[in-house]
């Protein structure tokens, strides 16, 4: 089945709910957010939330780390 994912059309085997998609796609589940269609999909109904070919998908992937921002201030002598 052929499902648009940010833009970007790509093939999928069929059969697939929000869940195995996020796994097939090498994400953790507790790192992204996913909108199906215009519509934000809640975690709790991800396994029940099948995808068809044709559905248009955003999904967002949580990113954590870094180091904090250092500001400098510029001297003026």
């Amino acid at each position: 089945m052929t499902l648009t994912i940010n833009g970007q059309p790509r093939e999928f085997p069929d059969g697939l709910n929000v869940t195995s998609l996020v796994a097939h796609l090498g994400m953790k589940v507790d790192r992204v957010a996913v909108e199906l269609n215009r519509e934000i999909v809640p975690r709790a109904v991800w396994d029940a939330t099948p995808l068809k070919s044709g559905d248009q998908l955003e999904i967002v992937h949580f990113v954590g780390g870094g180091s904090p921002i250092r500001t400098q201030t510029a001297r003026r002598d």
